[in-house]
């Protein structure tokens, strides 16, 4: 890259500027109520995952796990949804960042009386995930006395449930559908009104005092009742936890603390229990305001899961790449070549609406996602570059797995020619171009895999043919004469922005995939982003992953200055706040669009910075 290098005190400090530069608009919520989607932040212990607001309030929480019924729904009932809220008492502004290298969050506000800082986590122990949900949240006095109101408010689920608090000997707990959880805090914390609605609470903290407030929720399990300090202590015990994990991740190429933020949310996204990974961490987050375009992505994409299983294996995170893997191969081998699953490997119970006005009134919330039952030919290339990037790090593919990805290659040979949905999960099937390039990606790994021993080879010949008549038939029928590039399907003038991966992919004809990135940036580039193709303009944002996926095509093509400066454009133009991205960006106002944190923007984000730096693809 051109120009000195930067570094790695003037990149924390330039993240941190970042991190702050937008805090006090994030404390401020919208005329209709809402926080703007660039306002929450995220917290996470390998289980379930909670989105913080600017202004205190944690408005969607699922328990016990990320696609769990919500147990604060706030941010898609503004009105009614449940949310937890510790807050000043008078008007306040805030600035807020994560600890450095940590998924510990901290929140400074200010106000005419003094300052305090609020600091949360999901926690977990020094074993690693707690047997229970742990929602921590300490506020620690800085300057001056502030007093906080902290509120619980349990939601109702669309009116499907009626919450209600139980007493015994040792406790009082709330229940909330199948969650039984308590509310523990410490002597300082005053309880002001409790009953089945909900709790308030004052919490009033001087210059060097502190008090915490946690949730231990689970569901249908009995709970351990922990004593506040113990709680208290954990959430430094999380934070040493988050910054050994991140001691750990091999990168050491530019813009590291950049990159790690970005691993630090596709690490929130795993799964422990079984290694997969969500897409996202919400449901129904729209991709254009008052749209239909709102989805549930709270489940395992084969798709998504292979690429955050190649950046995982890029930056050097081992144990995530390989559970993550283990789970892809599972589920192949359970039900065959699928688009996505629940998060504990089952198929998906079918999509159904859910009561609730949704974010900004943008409906429908929905559970569940029409995908499952989709043909996509997209998942054969990247279950397959996945077992490649496997094998080319060293390591080994056992035998019974072999047999699984042998099978799958068959299927890809197989059924090539037929039409599908695309990566784009459209409902119009079509010999969508993608498509295509992932089959013919699929068997070049295969042969590739074959010719290793990596993989049975009897079908290796069949394969290595499929290949070239697939290519051929690319090049015949996908590539437009009249607007020099491939479009999205053959004999259609609209333009695909995915096209821009075929680059890292190593699809031949890189002259054509060089017009392809440069038609796509003519037409479908729109500031520092990108539409995904031809037609969605007017109702939904710009996709992330499409900017970074054509800037990082355009270094591989050799155009590494004008690469790196589009990557700080896009950065710049972005203004990533905390560090936690959505799937989409409104190219006018700025504004976050659809579910957040959303694996596909970070993983994109950090393959781009690898590739930037020099590391191998």
């Amino acid at each position: 890259m051109d120009g000195p290098a930067t570094s790695p005190e003037a990149e924390r400090m330039a993240t941190r500027a970042i991190q702050a530069r937008a805090a006090d608009r994030a404390a401020k919520r919208r005329a209709d109520g809402f926080l703007p989607l660039r306002a929450y932040a995220a917290l996470g212990d390998g289980r379930s995952v909670a989105l913080v607001g600017g202004d205190g309030s944690i408005d969607w929480w699922c328990v016990p796990n990320i696609d769990s019924p919500a147990l604060f729904d706030r941010i898609l009932d503004e009105d009614c949804g449940g949310c937890f809220v510790i807050a000043p008492t008078e008007p306040f502004s805030s600035t807020r960042s994560y600890r450095e290298n940590s998924n510990v969050l901290e929140t400074e506000f200010a106000t005419a009386s003094g300052r305090a800082r609020l600091v949360e986590a999901l926690n977990s122990g020094s074993g690693g995930r707690l047997p229970w949900c742990e929602l921590a949240r300490r506020v620690e006095g800085l300057e001056g006395t502030v007093e906080f109101e902290m509120r619980l408010v349990f939601g109702t689920r669309a009116d499907t449930i009626c919450p209600y608090l139980a007493r015994n000997d040792n406790a009082t707990t709330f229940h909330v559908g199948d969650v039984t959880g308590m509310l523990r805090y410490g002597d300082g914390v005053e309880i002001v009104a409790e009953d089945d609605s909900g709790i308030t609470a004052r919490i009033r903290v001087s210059a060097g005092t502190r008090e915490t407030v946690a949730i231990i929720a689970g569901e249908n399990e009995p709970l351990v009742s922990e004593p506040p300090a113990v709680i208290d202590a954990r959430i430094d015990t999380t934070d040493a936890e988050w910054r050994q994990w991140c001691d750990n991740v091999a990168y050491d190429g530019e813009r590291r603390p950049l990159v790690i933020r970005s691993a630090l949310a596709l690490k929130l996204l795993l799964y422990s229990p079984t290694g997969a990974i969500a897409a996202a961490a919400t449901t129904s987050l729209p991709e254009g305001i008052g749209g239909a375009k709102n989805y549930d992505y709270r489940y395992a994409w084969v798709r998504d899961a292979s690429y955050t299983i190649k950046a995982f294996m890029r930056i050097g995170a081992m144990a995530e790449a390989k559970a993550a893997f283990t789970w892809l191969i599972k589920r192949l081998a359970e039900h065959g070549p699928r688009v996505c699953f629940a998060l504990d490997g089952r198929m998906l119970d079918p999509m159904r609406e859910v009561d609730l006005p949704g974010y900004r009134g943008s409906r429908p919330v929905l559970v569940g996602n029409q995908a499952a039952d989709q043909f996509q030919q997209g998942i054969f290339g990247d279950i397959f570059e996945t077992a490649k990037r496997f094998v080319a790090a060293g390591h080994i593919i056992d035998p019974a797995s072999a047999k699984v990805l042998s099978d799958v290659a068959d299927i890809c040979a197989e059924g090539w020619r037929r039409k599908d949905a695309g990566i784009w999960e459209l409902e119009e099937y079509e010999h969508y171009t993608m498509s295509k390039i992932s089959a013919w990606q699929a068997l070049a790994r295969a042969v590739e895999l074959a010719d290793g021993n990596h993989i049975p080879s009897t079908c290796r010949e069949r394969w290595a043919r499929t290949r070239d008549r697939i290519a051929a038939w690319i090049d015949e029928h996908c590539w437009s004469q009249e607007r020099q590039a491939y479009t999205i399907f053959p004999g259609s003038t609209k333009l695909d922005a995915s096209l821009a991966l075929a680059v890292r992919f190593g699809f031949d004809g890189q002259g054509r995939l060089e017009q392809t990135l440069r038609a796509i940036d003519a037409e479908l580039r729109r500031g520092e982003y990108h539409y995904r193709y031809h037609g969605v303009e007017n109702d939904e944002g710009c996709f992330l992953a499409c900017s970074f996926w054509v800037i990082e095509g355009l270094a591989l093509l050799g155009h590494h200055d004008e690469a790196c400066g589009r990557f700080d454009a896009l950065l710049a133009a972005l203004d990533p706040g905390c560090g936690i991205l959505p799937e989409m960006v409104d190219p006018q106002t700025g504004d976050y669009l659809g579910n957040m944190p959303q694996g596909l923007s970070h993983l994109a984000l950090i393959q781009t910075a690898a590739t930037l730096s020099g590391r191998e693809v």
